[in-house]
């Protein structure tokens, strides 16, 4: 599927052959072969589909597309972190930037655009239009990929031959303004085309259209906005052609959000109203905890759910990946690192179901801090996550939670003093993150271990354990539960699956119901923040409550107590709600960015809710927080320690140029008319 074409016909060649020359060689593909048929265009297709920018399994933020080493969530937004290099702010594509693989997948869209209709008589006309549906549904998705990404891009919509005069082959960027109209036209034409179901899995179809369009103009909306928010604009034009190739004019920014807000909640409504997509809950029940958890995690693999919208499918042992081999608990290491998606303490806190401080943060000890006071003591690590939403624990796998009929043993010490117990170190400021437990803290009462080879230890009690359990986390050794938590989302729950690379063959949903609801409720907040009237004619402020309403009653969270309205409280309600909901689906790294927050050293706001920047930065550069389990021997019992990450520590750092990538260079200095991005 990923050759430039299957050849169909294989021709043998013989010198010694009387044949007449002047006939096309059978090893061709010709046009009439791809384009006359179904048959054709299912190779046509594929070979488009097989070069599409989707971010899933064989994606890596810092690395590009086709890769194998991935962990959703470790890009520096705080879902999670690992102990690699790919956990780091995203703020590129490293080697491999979609620069230059957009314009292969464009010229293949467009010479579909230009070409089929010479065929039109071979096809029924709701098959023609809905394959050129198609080839405006990639060349949008395609834009957008660019223009979230760069800004302003080149707006190629014709097929440019080769070879031709430089003024033809040189095509340049166009403004940000212009690349999202050309964004919006072409999933509009694509949505005016296709068919209400796709011809075969993996095509796309109306509502899929409309759906990455309510997407994709929320990223426009934002942009147009968000960019005022910083000292003289984020916005810029290239010296070689004197454009405005990132954000948007003084004048035009105001009308330009309005618009793209508008387009994203029509989109997301009409999928609503007519695209007969819903939530799942299959397992799902009003009563029973377990079954919301249940519920959800049954979801991201089941093809048959109402509620996907777009999905990529797998099929071992043909077309696989190794999201499994990466990323499941160390217990189950079969060669390959492991231990690659570890959620946050942050990241936990954005859910319910804790005790917490005064100033929101999750409760470890009866004091007014996890500096203050002694610490909480739990008959199981299990037992101080009894209350926390179904949907947080489908997403991560707490520590001595069943996953594939085994016991997740994730503990960072034994602590043998006596009780009550005062907290292990003696700072808990940014100042101090670096700081590793030691005896000097705890009265030499402290049972660590470095690495993952490990010696039980007869306790006081006759206990025999180790002192960090099986999966650590392990002071020195970075594969583990470097934060004390696993991710349990998109991993194969099977208990008799063996992982290795490319073994795995779950799907990826890509787009989903619920990812509609919050566009919805998204746009609906920021059309009402701009005191803009419902561009359907709905109450767009009561669509809203019940989306989001919807969404929290299916995870077992708690349901908002009062309708929105058009304020920023509102706003970062919804936000919230979106960052819990789509954890590791590569959706989070991308509205840090259109919600120009990421830079804010200590995530300031974009949790959705207040925090301390003093607590979580140095003024210049950031850190995530695990939580760490710790078994008392004297007591029998266990207790949290909330700290900064340890083993593997990371900090992260993020400037606002980063919201534009840089053009690849050799690009910039090949061309006449390609700019590299303001202020690089």
């Amino acid at each position: 599927m990923k050759k430039l074409f299957i050849l169909l016909l294989f021709g043998l060649w013989s010198a010694s052959a009387c044949t007449e020359l002047d006939i096309p060689p059978q090893n061709i593909v010709t046009d009439n072969d791809l384009l006359s048929n179904e048959s054709g265009m299912k190779i046509y297709m594929a070979r488009m589909y097989s070069y599409m920018p989707f971010e899933e399994f064989k994606y890596r933020p810092e690395q590009g597309f086709f890769q194998w080493l991935v962990a959703p969530g470790s890009e520096g937004t705080g879902e999670a972190i690992n102990r690699d290099g790919i956990s780091k702010a995203f703020t590129g594509e490293g080697d491999h930037p979609y620069w230059g693989n957009a314009f292969m997948t464009l010229r293949d869209a467009n010479y579909l655009l230009e070409n089929l209709p010479k065929y039109q008589s071979a096809f029924a006309t709701p098959t023609y239009n809905h394959f050129l549906g198609e080839a405006y549904f990639v060349r949008a998705t395609v834009f957008y990929a660019l223009a979230k990404r760069y800004g302003g891009a080149p707006l190629v919509t014709k097929v440019i031959n080769y070879p031709a005069e430089q003024s033809t082959l040189e095509v340049p960027r166009a403004s940000e303004e212009e690349t999202w109209d050309q964004v919006l036209a072409d999933y509009d034409k694509a949505a005016e085309l296709l068919l209400s179901k796709s011809l075969l899995s993996g095509y796309s179809n109306k509502y899929v259209a409309l759906a990455f369009k309510s997407e994709a103009m929320l990223y426009a909306g934002c942009v147009a906005k968000y960019n005022q928010t910083f000292t003289d604009r984020l916005t810029g034009f290239g010296q070689k052609t004197n454009v405005r190739v990132i954000g948007f004019a003084d004048d035009r920014w105001q009308a330009a959000a309005v618009k793209y807000f508008s387009e994203a909640y029509k989109a997301a409504r009409e999928v609503m109203t007519n695209g007969g997509y819903s939530l799942y809950k299959k397992k799902w029940s009003a009563t029973d905890r377990e079954a919301q958890y249940q519920n959800m995690v049954d979801m991201f693999s089941d093809l048959t759910s109402p509620e996907n919208i777009y999905i990529k499918e797998y099929v071992y042992p043909t077309m696989t990946h190794g999201h499994d081999a990466y990323n499941e608990p160390f217990i189950y290491k079969t060669g390959t690192s492991n231990s690659e998606t570890c959620p946050t303490l942050d990241f936990v806190e954005l859910f319910d179901g804790f005790d917490r401080y005064a100033d929101g943060s999750i409760r470890v000890t009866n004091g007014t801090s996890n500096a203050d006071g002694t610490y909480l003591l739990y008959d199981t690590p299990l037992k101080f996550f009894e209350n926390a939403e179904p949907r947080l624990r489908a997403y991560v796998i707490f520590p001595s939670d069943i996953f594939r009929n085994r016991e997740i043993e994730i503990r960072a010490g034994i602590y043998t003093g006596n009780t009550p117990i005062s907290p292990l170190l003696a700072d808990y400021s940014y100042a101090a993150a670096t700081t590793g437990y030691d005896n000097s803290t705890a009265g030499a009462a402290l049972l660590l271990s470095s690495t993952q080879i490990q010696t039980p230890v007869t306790l006081t009690n006759g206990k025999v354990m180790t002192p960090a359990g099986e999966n650590g986390p392990f002071q020195g050794y970075g594969e583990c539960a470097i934060t004390g938590l696993y991710g349990r989302k998109w991993l194969n729950t099977d208990p008799s699956f063996i992982s290795a690379e490319g073994k795995s063959d779950q799907p990826f949903v890509l787009m989903r119901y619920g990812e509609v609801l919050l566009n919805a409720a998204e746009a609906a907040v920021e059309l009402a923040l701009a005191g803009e009237p419902s561009p359907t004619g709905d109450d767009m402020l009561q669509v809203a409550t019940v989306a989001i309403k919807d969404i929290q009653e299916r995870a077992g969270a708690t349901q908002l107590a009062a309708n929105l309205s058009g304020n920023e409280a509102s706003r970062n309600l919804v936000r919230k709600e979106r960052r819990k909901e789509l954890a590791f689906e590569y959706k989070t790294l991308w509205d840090l960015r259109r919600w120009r927050v990421q830079h804010e050293e200590g995530r300031d706001y974009f949790w959705g809710e207040y925090r301390d920047k003093a607590k979580f930065s140095n003024g210049s550069n950031y850190r995530f927080r695990g939580l760490y389990p710790f078994y008392s021997s004297v007591a029998d019992k266990y207790f949290f320690d909330a700290r900064f990450n340890f083993p593997a520590q990371k900090q992260f750092g993020y400037n606002v140029v980063d919201y534009y990538f840089a053009i690849p260079s050799g690009e910039v200095t090949k061309s006449p008319v390609i700019d590299q991005q303001p202020n690089r």
